[in-house]
Protein backbone atom coordinates (compact mmCIF):
# COMPACT_ATOMS: atom_id res chain seq x y z
CA UNK A 1 0.00 0.00 0.00
CA UNK A 2 1.30 3.42 -0.88
CA UNK A 3 2.06 5.45 2.28
CA UNK A 4 -0.41 8.21 3.01
CA UNK A 5 1.10 11.59 2.31
CA UNK A 6 0.28 14.28 4.83
CA UNK A 7 -1.00 17.46 3.25
CA UNK A 8 -0.77 20.78 5.05
CA UNK A 9 -2.23 23.82 3.33
CA UNK A 10 -3.03 27.43 3.88
CA UNK A 11 -5.75 27.68 1.29
CA UNK A 12 -7.57 30.56 2.91
CA UNK A 13 -4.41 32.64 2.85
CA UNK A 14 -3.71 31.61 -0.74
CA UNK A 15 -7.23 32.56 -1.73
CA UNK A 16 -6.86 36.06 -0.34
CA UNK A 17 -3.69 36.63 -2.34
CA UNK A 18 -4.62 34.84 -5.57
CA UNK A 19 -8.00 36.19 -6.60
CA UNK A 20 -8.58 38.01 -9.87
CA UNK A 21 -5.60 40.34 -10.39
CA UNK A 22 -6.39 44.00 -9.90
CA UNK A 23 -7.72 45.55 -13.08
CA UNK A 24 -8.22 42.20 -14.80
CA UNK A 25 -11.74 40.98 -15.48
CA UNK A 26 -12.39 37.28 -15.05
CA UNK A 27 -13.60 37.30 -18.65
CA UNK A 28 -10.91 39.47 -20.21
CA UNK A 29 -8.04 37.39 -21.67
CA UNK A 30 -4.57 38.82 -22.11
CA UNK A 31 -2.81 35.53 -23.00
CA UNK A 32 0.38 36.59 -21.16
CA UNK A 33 2.05 35.03 -18.14
CA UNK A 34 3.91 37.27 -15.75
CA UNK A 35 7.71 36.85 -15.59
CA UNK A 36 7.37 35.57 -12.02
CA UNK A 37 4.89 32.91 -13.08
CA UNK A 38 7.00 31.86 -16.02
CA UNK A 39 9.94 31.19 -13.68
CA UNK A 40 8.00 28.98 -11.25
CA UNK A 41 8.15 25.23 -11.49
CA UNK A 42 5.11 23.87 -13.28
CA UNK A 43 2.75 21.15 -12.13
CA UNK A 44 4.49 18.47 -14.15
CA UNK A 45 7.88 19.55 -12.82
CA UNK A 46 6.91 19.16 -9.16
CA UNK A 47 4.87 15.95 -9.56
CA UNK A 48 6.24 12.70 -8.13
CA UNK A 49 8.14 10.48 -10.52
CA UNK A 50 5.77 8.35 -12.56
CA UNK A 51 2.70 10.40 -11.64
CA UNK A 52 0.95 11.90 -14.67
CA UNK A 53 -0.72 15.27 -14.20
CA UNK A 54 -2.98 15.86 -17.16
CA UNK A 55 -5.60 18.06 -18.77
CA UNK A 56 -8.19 17.91 -21.50
CA UNK A 57 -7.20 19.48 -24.80
CA UNK A 58 -10.03 21.92 -25.50
CA UNK A 59 -11.63 21.90 -28.91
CA UNK A 60 -13.86 19.92 -31.18
CA UNK A 61 -16.84 21.22 -29.27
CA UNK A 62 -20.27 19.74 -30.00
CA UNK A 63 -22.27 22.57 -28.42
CA UNK A 64 -23.89 24.79 -31.03
CA UNK A 65 -23.33 27.80 -28.79
CA UNK A 66 -19.70 27.09 -27.99
CA UNK A 67 -18.39 30.66 -27.64
CA UNK A 68 -14.81 30.21 -28.83
CA UNK A 69 -12.76 28.95 -31.79
CA UNK A 70 -10.72 25.78 -31.49
CA UNK A 71 -8.07 26.65 -28.86
CA UNK A 72 -5.65 23.87 -29.74
CA UNK A 73 -5.15 25.22 -33.24
CA UNK A 74 -5.85 28.93 -32.67
CA UNK A 75 -4.27 29.95 -29.35
CA UNK A 76 -0.48 29.89 -29.10
CA UNK A 77 -0.35 30.91 -25.43
CA UNK A 78 -2.80 28.12 -24.62
CA UNK A 79 -0.56 25.57 -26.34
CA UNK A 80 2.48 26.81 -24.44
CA UNK A 81 0.79 26.28 -21.09
CA UNK A 82 -0.59 22.93 -22.25
CA UNK A 83 2.96 21.78 -22.97
CA UNK A 84 4.68 23.23 -19.92
CA UNK A 85 2.22 22.37 -17.16
CA UNK A 86 1.04 18.86 -18.00
CA UNK A 87 2.55 15.43 -18.56
CA UNK A 88 -0.66 13.87 -19.91
CA UNK A 89 -3.37 15.04 -22.30
CA UNK A 90 -6.88 13.87 -23.15
CA UNK A 91 -8.88 14.95 -26.17
CA UNK A 92 -11.93 16.80 -24.87
CA UNK A 93 -14.00 15.94 -27.95
CA UNK A 94 -11.61 15.17 -30.79
CA UNK A 95 -11.58 11.38 -30.29
CA UNK A 96 -15.32 10.98 -29.78
CA UNK A 97 -17.39 9.27 -32.44
CA UNK A 98 -19.12 12.29 -33.99
CA UNK A 99 -15.81 14.07 -34.49
CA UNK A 100 -13.61 11.12 -35.45
CA UNK A 101 -16.04 8.99 -37.52
CA UNK A 102 -18.54 11.33 -39.21
CA UNK A 103 -19.57 8.85 -41.89
CA UNK A 104 -19.62 5.07 -41.97
CA UNK A 105 -16.81 4.78 -44.49
CA UNK A 106 -14.93 7.93 -43.45
CA UNK A 107 -12.71 8.73 -40.49
CA UNK A 108 -11.32 12.19 -39.71
CA UNK A 109 -8.03 11.71 -37.85
CA UNK A 110 -6.43 15.09 -38.51
CA UNK A 111 -6.93 16.81 -35.15
CA UNK A 112 -6.58 13.62 -33.12
CA UNK A 113 -3.29 12.92 -34.90
CA UNK A 114 -2.14 16.47 -34.14
CA UNK A 115 -2.87 16.02 -30.43
CA UNK A 116 -0.95 12.75 -30.26
CA UNK A 117 1.97 14.28 -32.16
CA UNK A 118 1.92 17.32 -29.86
CA UNK A 119 2.02 15.03 -26.84
CA UNK A 120 4.92 13.03 -28.21
CA UNK A 121 6.86 16.20 -28.99
CA UNK A 122 6.36 17.36 -25.40
CA UNK A 123 6.97 14.04 -23.62
CA UNK A 124 3.34 13.67 -22.62
CA UNK A 125 1.20 10.58 -22.23
CA UNK A 126 -2.18 10.44 -23.97
CA UNK A 127 -5.52 9.21 -22.62
CA UNK A 128 -7.92 8.09 -25.35
CA UNK A 129 -11.53 9.20 -24.86
CA UNK A 130 -13.84 7.37 -25.70
CA UNK A 131 -14.90 4.19 -27.58
CA UNK A 132 -18.34 3.05 -26.37
CA UNK A 133 -20.72 5.75 -25.14
CA UNK A 134 -24.40 6.66 -25.39
CA UNK A 135 -23.70 10.30 -26.31
CA UNK A 136 -22.09 12.16 -29.21
CA UNK A 137 -22.62 9.35 -31.68
CA UNK A 138 -23.17 10.62 -35.24
CA UNK A 139 -26.64 10.51 -36.76
CA UNK A 140 -25.59 7.81 -39.19
CA UNK A 141 -25.08 5.50 -36.20
CA UNK A 142 -28.13 6.47 -34.15
CA UNK A 143 -30.57 6.70 -37.04
CA UNK A 144 -29.08 4.22 -39.51
CA UNK A 145 -31.56 1.42 -38.89
CA UNK A 146 -28.78 -1.16 -38.77
CA UNK A 147 -29.33 -4.79 -37.82
CA UNK A 148 -27.58 -6.05 -34.67
CA UNK A 149 -24.98 -7.84 -36.80
CA UNK A 150 -24.28 -4.65 -38.72
CA UNK A 151 -23.99 -2.58 -35.54
CA UNK A 152 -21.63 -5.10 -34.03
CA UNK A 153 -19.43 -4.96 -37.12
CA UNK A 154 -19.52 -1.13 -37.07
CA UNK A 155 -18.43 -0.97 -33.44
CA UNK A 156 -15.71 -3.55 -33.92
CA UNK A 157 -14.37 -1.76 -36.98
CA UNK A 158 -14.34 1.56 -35.10
CA UNK A 159 -12.51 0.20 -32.07
CA UNK A 160 -10.04 -1.79 -34.14
CA UNK A 161 -9.34 1.11 -36.49
CA UNK A 162 -9.02 3.83 -33.87
CA UNK A 163 -7.12 1.92 -31.20
CA UNK A 164 -4.98 0.25 -33.83
CA UNK A 165 -4.04 3.57 -35.39
CA UNK A 166 -2.57 4.77 -32.10
CA UNK A 167 -1.20 1.45 -30.86
CA UNK A 168 1.80 2.02 -28.63
CA UNK A 169 1.08 5.76 -28.48
CA UNK A 170 -1.87 6.00 -26.08
CA UNK A 171 -1.36 5.03 -22.45
CA UNK A 172 -4.98 4.60 -21.37
CA UNK A 173 -8.30 4.26 -23.18
CA UNK A 174 -11.75 5.01 -21.77
CA UNK A 175 -13.27 1.97 -23.45
CA UNK A 176 -16.74 2.09 -21.88
CA UNK A 177 -17.97 5.50 -20.77
CA UNK A 178 -21.01 6.20 -18.58
CA UNK A 179 -22.75 2.87 -19.11
CA UNK A 180 -24.75 2.98 -15.85
CA UNK A 181 -27.39 5.47 -14.72
CA UNK A 182 -27.60 6.96 -11.22
CA UNK A 183 -29.50 3.94 -9.86
CA UNK A 184 -26.82 1.52 -11.04
CA UNK A 185 -28.88 0.21 -13.96
CA UNK A 186 -27.32 -0.23 -17.39
CA UNK A 187 -28.31 2.48 -19.89
CA UNK A 188 -30.16 -0.13 -21.93
CA UNK A 189 -32.46 2.42 -23.58
CA UNK A 190 -30.28 5.40 -24.48
CA UNK A 191 -27.06 3.49 -25.23
CA UNK A 192 -27.55 2.10 -28.73
CA UNK A 193 -24.79 -0.48 -28.33
CA UNK A 194 -26.22 -2.00 -25.14
CA UNK A 195 -29.82 -1.65 -26.31
CA UNK A 196 -29.30 -3.40 -29.64
CA UNK A 197 -26.45 -5.77 -28.82
CA UNK A 198 -27.00 -6.61 -25.14
CA UNK A 199 -24.65 -6.16 -22.17
CA UNK A 200 -22.18 -8.71 -23.55
CA UNK A 201 -20.98 -6.05 -25.99
CA UNK A 202 -19.18 -4.32 -23.12
CA UNK A 203 -16.76 -7.18 -22.64
CA UNK A 204 -16.33 -7.49 -26.40
CA UNK A 205 -15.35 -3.82 -26.62
CA UNK A 206 -12.54 -4.43 -24.13
CA UNK A 207 -11.42 -7.55 -25.98
CA UNK A 208 -11.31 -5.74 -29.32
CA UNK A 209 -9.40 -2.80 -27.85
CA UNK A 210 -6.88 -5.15 -26.26
CA UNK A 211 -6.38 -6.99 -29.54
CA UNK A 212 -5.75 -3.69 -31.30
CA UNK A 213 -3.24 -2.47 -28.69
CA UNK A 214 -2.10 -5.05 -26.11
CA UNK A 215 -0.06 -2.41 -24.25
CA UNK A 216 -2.83 0.12 -23.62
CA UNK A 217 -4.53 0.25 -20.21
CA UNK A 218 -8.29 -0.15 -20.68
CA UNK A 219 -10.70 1.70 -18.38
CA UNK A 220 -14.30 2.12 -17.35
CA UNK A 221 -15.00 5.84 -16.88
CA UNK A 222 -17.98 7.67 -15.35
CA UNK A 223 -19.23 10.65 -13.35
CA UNK A 224 -20.92 10.48 -9.92
CA UNK A 225 -18.86 7.42 -9.00
CA UNK A 226 -16.54 9.24 -6.64
CA UNK A 227 -18.36 7.82 -3.61
CA UNK A 228 -19.41 4.31 -2.70
CA UNK A 229 -22.95 4.38 -4.07
CA UNK A 230 -25.35 2.45 -6.31
CA UNK A 231 -23.54 3.51 -9.46
CA UNK A 232 -20.01 2.69 -8.32
CA UNK A 233 -21.30 -0.56 -6.77
CA UNK A 234 -22.65 -1.53 -10.21
CA UNK A 235 -19.21 -1.00 -11.73
CA UNK A 236 -17.59 -2.95 -8.92
CA UNK A 237 -19.87 -5.93 -9.51
CA UNK A 238 -19.54 -5.81 -13.31
CA UNK A 239 -15.77 -5.55 -13.20
CA UNK A 240 -15.55 -8.54 -10.86
CA UNK A 241 -17.68 -10.51 -13.31
CA UNK A 242 -15.62 -9.46 -16.33
CA UNK A 243 -12.31 -10.21 -14.62
CA UNK A 244 -13.61 -13.67 -13.70
CA UNK A 245 -14.40 -14.18 -17.40
CA UNK A 246 -10.89 -13.14 -18.41
CA UNK A 247 -11.91 -9.84 -19.99
CA UNK A 248 -8.93 -7.45 -20.18
CA UNK A 249 -10.20 -4.69 -17.88
CA UNK A 250 -7.29 -2.76 -16.42
CA UNK A 251 -8.74 0.32 -14.78
CA UNK A 252 -11.59 2.26 -13.23
CA UNK A 253 -11.73 6.04 -13.29
CA UNK A 254 -13.85 8.69 -11.64
CA UNK A 255 -14.44 11.78 -13.75
CA UNK A 256 -14.91 14.04 -10.70
CA UNK A 257 -17.01 16.82 -12.21
CA UNK A 258 -17.72 18.47 -8.86
CA UNK A 259 -19.69 21.50 -7.71
CA UNK A 260 -19.38 23.60 -4.58
CA UNK A 261 -23.19 23.35 -4.35
CA UNK A 262 -22.66 19.88 -2.95
CA UNK A 263 -20.53 18.39 -0.23
CA UNK A 264 -17.19 16.82 -1.03
CA UNK A 265 -17.24 13.03 -1.64
CA UNK A 266 -15.33 12.19 1.51
CA UNK A 267 -15.14 8.46 0.75
CA UNK A 268 -13.39 9.00 -2.59
CA UNK A 269 -10.12 7.49 -1.39
CA UNK A 270 -11.84 4.43 0.07
CA UNK A 271 -13.81 3.96 -3.13
CA UNK A 272 -10.72 4.14 -5.33
CA UNK A 273 -8.92 1.75 -3.01
CA UNK A 274 -11.57 -0.96 -3.32
CA UNK A 275 -11.11 -0.96 -7.10
CA UNK A 276 -7.34 -0.97 -6.66
CA UNK A 277 -7.74 -4.02 -4.43
CA UNK A 278 -9.22 -5.82 -7.44
CA UNK A 279 -5.85 -5.34 -9.12
CA UNK A 280 -6.95 -2.36 -11.22
CA UNK A 281 -5.34 0.94 -12.00
CA UNK A 282 -7.47 3.87 -10.91
CA UNK A 283 -7.50 7.42 -12.17
CA UNK A 284 -9.13 10.82 -11.90
CA UNK A 285 -9.97 11.78 -15.46
CA UNK A 286 -12.12 14.93 -15.75
CA UNK A 287 -11.81 16.99 -12.58
CA UNK A 288 -13.31 20.44 -12.44
CA UNK A 289 -15.07 22.26 -9.61
CA UNK A 290 -17.83 24.61 -10.71
CA UNK A 291 -19.52 27.21 -8.53
CA UNK A 292 -22.53 29.53 -8.53
CA UNK A 293 -21.18 32.84 -9.75
CA UNK A 294 -22.08 36.14 -8.07
CA UNK A 295 -23.91 38.75 -10.20
CA UNK A 296 -20.62 40.34 -11.27
CA UNK A 297 -19.30 36.97 -12.44
CA UNK A 298 -16.26 37.09 -10.13
CA UNK A 299 -15.98 34.42 -7.43
CA UNK A 300 -15.40 35.51 -3.84
CA UNK A 301 -12.26 34.63 -1.92
CA UNK A 302 -14.30 32.16 0.11
CA UNK A 303 -15.56 30.45 -3.03
CA UNK A 304 -12.05 30.19 -4.41
CA UNK A 305 -10.81 28.72 -1.15
CA UNK A 306 -13.55 26.07 -1.18
CA UNK A 307 -12.77 25.24 -4.79
CA UNK A 308 -9.07 24.91 -4.01
CA UNK A 309 -9.89 22.63 -1.10
CA UNK A 310 -11.92 20.34 -3.38
CA UNK A 311 -9.12 20.17 -5.95
CA UNK A 312 -6.57 19.40 -3.28
CA UNK A 313 -8.65 16.69 -1.62
CA UNK A 314 -9.26 14.87 -4.90
CA UNK A 315 -5.55 14.92 -5.69
CA UNK A 316 -4.65 13.74 -2.19
CA UNK A 317 -7.08 10.83 -2.45
CA UNK A 318 -5.50 9.72 -5.72
CA UNK A 319 -1.96 10.07 -4.41
CA UNK A 320 -2.84 7.93 -1.41
CA UNK A 321 -4.06 4.97 -3.49
CA UNK A 322 -1.53 2.58 -5.00
CA UNK A 323 -1.91 2.55 -8.78
CA UNK A 324 -3.69 5.90 -9.06
CA UNK A 325 -0.99 7.45 -11.19
CA UNK A 326 -3.04 9.45 -13.70
CA UNK A 327 -4.77 12.65 -12.61
CA UNK A 328 -6.50 14.80 -15.21
CA UNK A 329 -8.28 18.12 -14.86
CA UNK A 330 -10.93 18.86 -17.49
CA UNK A 331 -9.35 21.95 -18.99
CA UNK A 332 -7.15 24.43 -17.20
CA UNK A 333 -8.53 27.86 -18.13
CA UNK A 334 -12.04 29.25 -17.69
CA UNK A 335 -11.75 30.80 -21.13
CA UNK A 336 -12.37 27.41 -22.73
CA UNK A 337 -14.37 25.61 -20.06
CA UNK A 338 -17.47 23.58 -20.98
CA UNK A 339 -19.12 24.44 -17.66
CA UNK A 340 -20.81 27.81 -18.37
CA UNK A 341 -22.06 26.44 -21.69
CA UNK A 342 -23.71 23.53 -19.92
CA UNK A 343 -24.62 24.74 -16.42
CA UNK A 344 -26.48 28.05 -16.38
CA UNK A 345 -25.22 30.40 -13.70
CA UNK A 346 -22.22 28.23 -12.84
CA UNK A 347 -18.63 28.64 -13.94
CA UNK A 348 -15.05 29.48 -12.89
CA UNK A 349 -14.49 25.72 -12.67
CA UNK A 350 -10.83 25.46 -13.69
CA UNK A 351 -7.49 26.34 -12.10
CA UNK A 352 -6.68 29.39 -14.24
CA UNK A 353 -8.44 32.61 -15.20
CA UNK A 354 -9.18 33.52 -18.80
CA UNK A 355 -5.81 35.25 -19.09
CA UNK A 356 -3.97 32.10 -17.88
CA UNK A 357 -3.08 33.55 -14.50
CA UNK A 358 -3.39 31.07 -11.68
CA UNK A 359 -6.12 30.60 -9.12
CA UNK A 360 -5.81 29.27 -5.57
CA UNK A 361 -6.82 25.85 -6.94
CA UNK A 362 -3.70 25.79 -9.10
CA UNK A 363 -1.46 26.48 -6.13
CA UNK A 364 -3.31 23.87 -4.06
CA UNK A 365 -2.47 21.26 -6.71
CA UNK A 366 1.09 22.45 -7.02
CA UNK A 367 1.63 22.43 -3.26
CA UNK A 368 0.18 18.93 -2.89
CA UNK A 369 2.31 17.54 -5.73
CA UNK A 370 5.41 19.17 -4.27
CA UNK A 371 4.71 17.69 -0.84
CA UNK A 372 4.16 14.27 -2.36
CA UNK A 373 7.45 14.34 -4.27
CA UNK A 374 9.68 16.01 -1.64
CA UNK A 375 8.07 15.32 1.71
CA UNK A 376 8.09 19.01 2.54
CA UNK A 377 5.81 19.67 5.51
CA UNK A 378 4.34 22.86 4.08
CA UNK A 379 4.24 24.95 0.96
CA UNK A 380 7.20 27.31 0.48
Amino acid sequence: MKPIRLVVSALAAIALTSVVPAGVSAAAPSNHLSPAQAEEDTLREVAPAGFRIGTAVAGGGHHENQPYPDPFTADTAYREVLASEFSSVSAENQMKWEYLHPERERYEFGTADAIVEFAEANDQAVRGHTLLWHSQNPDWVEQGGFTPDELRAILRDHITTVVGRYAGRIQQWDVANEIFDESGALRSTENIWIRELGPGIIGDAFRWAHEADPDAELFFNDYSVESVNAKSDAYYALIQQLLAEGVPVHGFSAQAHLSTRYGFPADLEANLRRFADLGLHTAITELDVRMDLPPDGVPTAEQLAQQADYYQRVLTACLNVEGCDSFTIWGFTDKYSWVPVTFEGEGAATVMWDDLTRKPAYYALRCTLLQASTGQPACP
